[in-house]
């Protein structure tokens, strides 16, 4: 279980709590027209009578359809079950059929665009609902491909917990029209268009004289879905969050990455990951051992310091937030995600440019404990979080200077999946530069 004061520790998992999601979102050819979804849950699958066409489907996501070329006619999940639950209770609310916004003529801003797409009370709609809202604003932001569309649709498929939190249970801590008018004439560092990806920027260490120009990879500004006043989505998985950023062309990044775009300077990683100072004993120990000494290594000699200066100053993020009450252990029926829509803290900004690495939701990455699990080489190492939280000035439970590592938490794979998920957890991409 996990205590109140420790908001980091494993979760209790019960395997007697089965939801099965009937979540069926598909992209389609040329204009990437999106599938809607239904979600049942039933002490065993069986087939849902109202999404049994595409046309049916589409209505749901309020996207004309015309192929559904990843959408199947059978449930591969049919049969035993394969996922287990977080404390989700059978009583989690199915969702009721809820209207899609008819869909406006895109602009050149593309937060209005998103502003268009995605209810104001999204939060207050069912988890599929929320999940087809999002795929609409990647849809409606323009620079992904139906292939790429139809790969979230199926990572989304997988979850049903996938989403701003659950409706019942979370209040949002600000609006997103609140949002925008705090950003309304802040000095905003703009995203640079040469990372080939929207709302980006590129990770380099002035300090070593280095400009954007000798930038190799880049970052997300935002919190997955990497928008500007939008709520980030939390209860995901590292291996979703890893197979989101893979869909859209990224990669989850790598503890020295996340670290030095909050720092402001990107270090070698031969720096920041001291393995070749290892001594032959921990070598030859199992890996917790390892990473445990990497750890210490890492925190005895880093650079403290935060995205917005050398000093903690939890009046500058989204840390202010309430926790619900009723949270002593990790529940889906019971903790609210109170979470801010991203960016509404314009000085909660590091110096290369990205936002909320201190407070809202923290964040998955990959820790390598061995240069081949670094997913800049193509590898895949272990999941760390980074960050702080929503109630974190109230609770401040650990360091949350931008090179700080926790000690061995939620120490499984990133690849694994059953790996940690949280409702105060999210993500955000990183991207190699052509």
């Amino acid at each position: 279980m996990q205590s109140p004061n420790n908001p980091w520790a494993p979760t209790d998992v019960r395997q007697d709590a089965w939801i099965f999601p009937r979540v069926l979102l598909a992209a389609c050819a040329g204009i990437a027209a999106l599938a809607g979804c239904r979600q049942t849950e039933q002490p065993a699958p069986t087939k849902d009578p109202v999404s049994n066409t595409s046309a049916q489907r589409s209505a749901r996501a309020g996207l004309t359809q015309t192929s559904a070329p990843f959408a199947s006619s059978a449930d591969p999940r049919d049969g035993a079950p394969t996922a287990n639950a977080i404390h989700a209770k059978p009583s989690e609310p199915k969702p009721t059929t809820v209207p899609a916004p008819d869909p406006r003529p895109p602009t050149k801003n593309v937060a209005e665009r998103y502003s268009h797409t995605i209810p104001d009370d999204v939060r207050q709609l069912p988890v599929v609902d929320q999940q087809a809202a999002i795929l609409r604003a990647l849809h409606e932001q323009g620079d992904w491909s139906p292939e790429a569309l139809a790969h979230v649709a199926q990572v989304f498929e997988g979850s049903p917990w996938l989403s701003f939190g659950n409706p019942k249970t979370s209040q949002p801590s600000m609006t997103r029209e609140q949002c925008r008018v705090r950003r309304r004439g802040a000095d905003l560092p703009l995203p640079d268009p040469t990372c080939g990806a929207p709302n980006m920027v590129p990770l380099f260490d002035p300090r070593r004289g280095q400009t954007a120009a000798d930038a190799r990879v880049c970052i997300d500004q935002y919190e997955f879905p990497n928008l500007p006043c939008e709520y980030p989505v939390v209860w995901v998985r590292a291996s979703e969050a890893d197979a989101l950023c893979d869909a859209l062309g990224k990669r989850l990044c790598d503890a020295h990455e996340w670290e030095g775009a909050c720092a402001g300077a990107l270090s070698d990683f031969e720096r920041e990951y001291p393995w070749a100072s290892m001594p032959r004993s921990v070598k030859n120990s199992p890996r917790r051992e390892q990473r445990l000494w990497l750890e210490y290594e890492h925190n005895r000699t880093r650079e403290v310091r935060w995205a917005y200066g050398l000093q903690s100053d939890t009046s500058v993020c989204a840390m202010a937030a309430e926790k619900d009450a009723r949270c002593d252990v990790v529940d889906w029926g019971t903790c609210g995600s109170n979470t801010y829509p991203a960016g509404a803290f314009p000085r909660c900004v590091s110096p290369l440019g990205a936002y909320d690495q201190h407070g809202n939701a923290a964040e998955h990455m990959n820790l390598p404990l061995h240069p081949e699990e670094m997913t800049s080489r193509g590898g895949k190492g272990w999941t760390e979080m980074k960050g702080s939280w929503f109630i974190f000035a109230r609770q401040p439970s650990h360091p949350d200077d931008c090179r700080w590592r926790a000690k061995s938490w939620h120490t499984t794979r990133v690849t694994d999946s059953q790996s940690h998920r949280n409702y105060h957890l999210g993500f955000r991409c990183c991207k190699d530069r052509k």
